[in-house]
């Protein structure tokens, strides 16, 4: 089987077109990477400068009324791993920068995608999308013809003679195609590492290990299929055909009916009603019987007999930075309620989504792809919740702050000074590690494996007999 590799190789080499085409696949490889990495490093920078500017802000602020700097604000940034220059996911959709602020729970704005011509359906040039379009047709290309070639110019026939099986004879053929696919990414690789190596941690080691794994699972799915249909039809158009076909189905077709369909069996609201929902249950009460003004006066009496005066006046503390946590507290359950039932809602279409991959491999390798690369929906929510997190400790110590920090109730002119607004901390987003995630993607690596052990069974039957060779 060695000998029948090197055989292969030596033709490949004596082929000026696959010369030609690996150099250029190697060239154009060695030039997307770079060109993510110094993006990836740009964005980084950028957000950096920004950060800075408003921590810069927000530590000279005069003193004033920590409710006013509740409503001012921060923003939380989030941060880029090294590999978002390798996939980027989600994130040109999404965005990356949250405003947090006091009464509400915002989304993620400023997506390069809102503020760009230039994003295509594709995403940016990056090497996920050679990876996943370019190279599969590249070694398709290589791969249909492989078995009929040899059987039409008589060469089969002669191995066959000089002792090889069929199926080793076949399993050379993918394995030597396959090995141009490992070559690419082997490449790209290299590259991050010239480029990051000071950087790379041992969790980024691991995903960078496993989305090469990855990739390498799904081109010897490729080059397997299409040999397999070679061998099968023992014609080099019908194989190139149906592979180009099912080719087209799974990375265009199937992402697109998947996704319509897994909207439709989890529907999400829309904006206009999600907002008027949530303002219902802050006004009404989340069960409808709780209105915020019998809300209100329970907090008063409570705290009047706490302090044991009669008055709101008396109070030796601000009664209104107590109303304000309290509507704050209660804020914080309806959204628990609305933003975790629609984060539900996105999990449940994202599994049916991976669930999918049964039928296509590449929905598995895309979910894989930005979920290694930390660009994936699970990365996001898990953004999402740091921040929110953060923004409900940081409007407390405002809240605390205008309640106990030395103003009274009614003294609405009352300010905080620039010593306190100074003590807060700001945000630090922290990536969390694969192996903390690791159980959302496992129907993902399943998948892929089955269709590797699937099709090599199929190759490997189809290939027992050599029939009309």
């Amino acid at each position: 089987m060695i000998n029948i590799l090197v055989n292969e190789w030596k033709g490949f080499l004596r082929n000026k077109l696959f010369i030609f085409l690996s150099l250029f696949f190697l060239i154009s490889l060695c030039g997307v990477t770079l060109f993510g990495i110094i993006q990836n490093e740009k964005q980084v920078e950028t957000q950096k400068i920004a950060k800075e500017h408003i921590r810069k802000q927000w530590d000279e602020m005069e003193p004033s009324n920590p409710h006013s700097a509740a409503h001012f604000g921060s923003y939380a940034f989030k941060s880029t791993s090294i590999l978002n220059s390798i996939d980027e996911g989600i994130n040109s959709v999404t965005g990356n920068v949250l405003r947090l602020e006091g009464h509400k729970q915002n989304d993620v704005v400023f997506s390069e995608a809102s503020q760009s011509l230039l994003i295509s359906k594709f995403g940016k040039l990056k090497p996920a999308l050679i990876f996943q379009f370019i190279i599969p047709l590249f070694l398709i290309f290589f791969a249909f013809n492989s078995y009929t070639s040899e059987r039409s110019n008589g060469r089969l026939k002669l191995l066959l003679i000089q002792g090889a099986s069929l199926r080793k004879i076949v399993f050379s053929k993918v394995f030597s195609i396959w090995v141009i696919g490992i070559i690419l990414l082997i490449t790209s690789i290299i590259v991050q590492f010239i480029f990051n190596g000071t950087q790379l941690s041992s969790d980024t080691l691991l995903r960078l290990m496993l989305l090469f794994s990855t990739y390498a699972i799904y081109f010897f799915i490729i080059v397997n299929l299409t040999v397999l249909l070679s061998v099968v039809f023992k014609n080099s158009t019908a194989a190139l055909s149906i592979t180009i076909l099912i080719w087209v189905v799974w990375t265009i077709f199937l992402p697109s009916i998947i996704g319509k369909t897994a909207e439709e069996i989890n529907p999400l609201p829309t904006r206009i009603d999600f907002k008027e929902s949530m303002a219902d249950d802050r006004s009404k009460g989340i069960d409808g019987h709780n209105p915020r003004g019998d809300r209100r006066q329970a907090l008063e009496k409570a705290t009047l007999e706490q302090y044991n005066v009669d008055k709101l006046e008396d109070l030796p503390i601000n009664f209104s930075g107590i109303l304000m946590q309290a509507d704050e507290e209660y804020g914080n359950k309806v959204w628990d309620k609305h933003f975790g039932s629609l984060y539900n809602q996105l999990k449940a279409q994202k599994y049916i989504y991976q669930i999918s991959g049964v039928f296509n491999p590449f929905i598995s390798l895309q979910n894989l792809s930005m979920g290694l690369s930390g660009t994936d929906m699970y990365h996001h929510l898990d953004f999402l919740a740091q921040a929110e997190k953060y923004r409900r400790v940081f409007i407390k110590s405002l809240n605390d702050e205008y309640a106990f920090g030395g103003s009274k109730t009614g003294q609405r002119g009352w300010k905080a000074s620039n010593d306190f607004f100074r003590s807060v901390k700001e945000f630090h987003y922290k990536n969390p590690t694969f192996s903390s995630f690791f159980s959302k993607y496992i129907i993902d690596f399943l998948i892929l494996l089955f269709w590797l052990v699937i099709l090599s069974i199929l190759l490997s039957f189809s290939s027992r007999k050599t029939l009309d060779i």
